[in-house]
C-alpha cells in the first residue's frame, strides 16, 4: 500500500495540539518502520521523517513501554508483538467490510464470492457469500491453503519479486491438490506473469477438480487482499470469464475506495 505518512510540517492544523501532534508522529513512525521492513535505527527514522533525534527517541520510548515497539540487542527498533493482536482484529474486520461487495458479486455473477488475505506464507479466507445455486462452492472462513494452487494466491503474489516467490515456494513446497496443480516454481512464475498481463488470476481445476475460480487483488489494500468468485467449471466457462472479470475488477476498485475513505477524517 502506498505510504500515507502524516506531514511533519508545522503548518498542519492538527499539529497545533501537542497531544495530537505526538499521536500523529507516533503512527507516522510505525508506518515508516513497516515500510522499512519492520526494523530500523533512529538515524534512519530521523532522515526519513525529518524529525529531530530527541523527538524520535522520546516517541520510541513511549511505544516501547506500550509494547508496540521493542528495542533489539543491536539497539535498532522493531515493531512489537502487541501490534499483532491489533492486526489480527483489523484483518477480521476487513472481511466484514467486504461482505456487501461480495454479496453484490453473487447477485451479478451468480457464483460464490470470497475474500482472502496473504498471512505469512499461506492464504486465509476471511469472508464468503455463497451462491444461490443448489450446486455451489463452499470454502470455510478461516480455512488456510497454499498459494500455488489457488486463484487468490496467484492474484496476491503477482507483483511479488521472483526471488521472494521462489523463497516462499521453497518454504511451503508445492504439493499437488489435483493433477492440474502447478508444481514447479518456473510454472508458477509463468502463471504470475500471465496474471500481470491479463489483470486477473484463474484457478482452473487446480485446487479441486470441477471447480474454476477467478480472482483479482484489491488495489492499495492495507494488507494483501484478493476477492474471487468460484463455481462449477461448467458454469465458470471462458465465455463467462469475459463477463465476470470486469465485474470482479469493479468490485475490487470500489472496495479499495471504501477502505481508503474509511481512513479519512474528511
Amino acid at each position: 500500500m502506498p505510504s500515507s505518512h502524516a506531514s511533519t510540517s508545522d503548518s498542519k492544523p492538527a499539529a497545533s495540539s501537542g497531544g495530537v501532534q505526538s499521536l500523529e508522529r507516533a503512527f507516522d513512525l510505525l508506518e515508516r518502520m513497516a515500510d522499512a521492513g519492520g526494523e530500523v535505527g533512529l538515524s534512519e527514522l530521523s532522515a526519513s521523517s525529518g524529525l529531530p533525534l530527541p523527538t524520535i527517541h522520546r516517541l520510541m520510548r513511549t511505544l516501547v513501554i506500550c509494547g508496540y515497539v521493542r528495542q533489539q540487542p543491536n539497539r535498532r527498533y522493531a515493531l512489537g508483538p502487541r501490534l499483532i493482536r491489533l492486526g489480527e482484529s483489523a484483518s477480521r474486520l476487513l472481511g466484514t467490510w467486504a461482505r456487501p461487495y461480495l454479496a453484490r458479486l453473487v447477485e451479478e455473477t451468480g457464483e460464490t464470492a470470497n475474500m482472502a488475505l496473504l498471512d505469512g506464507d499461506e492464504i486465509v479466507y476471511v469472508a464468503q457469500v455463497p451462491s444461490k445455486h443448489s450446486m455451489r462452492m463452499f470454502t470455510e472462513v478461516g480455512r488456510r491453503v497454499l498459494p500455488h494452487s489457488t486463484g487468490v494466491g496467484k492474484a496476491l503474489l503477482a507483483h511479488t519479486s521472483p526471488e521472494e516467490v521462489r523463497a516462499l515456494l521453497a518454504r511451503t513446497g508445492m504439493p499437488a491438490a489435483t493433477e492440474k496443480t502447478i508444481t514447479t516454481p518456473d510454472g508458477f512464475l509463468d502463471a504470475l506473469e500471465h496474471v500481470r498481463r491479463v489483470g486477473y488470476a484463474v484457478d482452473d481445476n487446480e485446487q479441486e477438480i470441477g471447480v474454476r475460480c477467478l480472482a483479482v487483488s484489491v488495489p492499495n489494500s492495507p494488507t494483501s487482499a484478493a476477492i474471487s468468485i468460484s463455481g462449477p467449471a461448467g458454469r465458470v466457462t471462458e465465455a463467462a470469464t469475459e463477463r465476470i472479470v470486469p465485474i470482479l475488477q469493479q468490485a475490487a476498485k470500489e472496495l479499495s475506495d471504501a477502505l481508503a475513505s474509511s481512513g479519512s477524517t474528511g
